[in-house]
């Protein structure tokens, strides 16, 4: 079965998915106080800067596409 998603959504997800981890990595930082939630915070961090990573590399692909290609 083929995947109904394409480059461009895949671009446009990851965007919004390492959006909002790297504000709640930022916002679970102990400069904003004590909170109770248990998670642990530098593997939050370390998944919402992979993902900001393949965003950048979509991204990059996109340009390469762009301007290689006539």
């Amino acid at each position: 079965m083929w995947f109904p998603l394409g480059f461009w959504d895949l671009s446009l997800w990851t965007a919004v998915v390492a959006i909002i981890l790297l504000i709640t990595s930022e916002l679970l930082s102990p400069y904003y106080g004590r909170t109770g939630i248990m998670i642990n915070r530098r593997r939050l961090r370390f998944v919402a800067l992979m993902v900001a990573f393949v965003f950048l590399s979509t991204v990059a692909y996109r340009v390469y596409e762009i301007v290689i290609k006539p």
